[in-house]
């Protein structure tokens, strides 16, 4: 549905912290974003987490459903960070880790609207792996005009 080039314009993050490869789904009708990312040993943060045993550490999961819920915002709202608007990750809640993310794995993104009101959005978002929840919270994002 949407490859890196088009991410890349929807997401101002860049390497290393663009963790969306690629949308597989974008139902704009359910207001709903399926994602992915290719979870690779070369990641920088696996040198300090951990050396002998990588793990993808839990806040780069939560911003990795953070940026998908920010492109479902993006394109709901018909508008890019060009424009000058910006989603900024504020909190969470319902926030659990059920599985650790490693090297080798595909990271599958899911995020559906859930409301906004004044410029403050929330989203339900789910991290898998096969499959097997590894993360789930409801991700709150505010809209800044840049």
């Amino acid at each position: 549905m949407m490859d890196i080039n088009e991410i890349r314009q929807y997401l101002p993050h860049r390497y290393p912290f663009l963790l969306v490869d690629r949308v597989s789904e974008l139902d704009m009708d359910a207001k709903r974003i399926r994602a992915y990312k290719n979870v690779s040993i070369n990641e920088p943060f696996f040198e300090g987490h951990f050396p002998r045993h990588p793990i993808m550490p839990g806040v780069l999961i939560i911003e990795a459903m953070a940026q998908a819920a920010g492109i479902l915002g993006f394109r709901m709202m018909e508008t890019k960070p060009d424009d000058g608007t910006l989603y900024v990750f504020v909190g969470s809640d319902k926030l659990r880790f059920r599985q650790p993310v490693v090297p080798g794995d595909q990271l599958i993104l899911e995020a559906s609207f859930l409301s906004a009101k004044r410029g403050i959005w929330k989203f339900e978002c789910r991290a898998s792996v096969d499959g097997k929840t590894a993360c789930a919270a409801e991700i709150i994002c505010a809209e800044q005009k840049i």
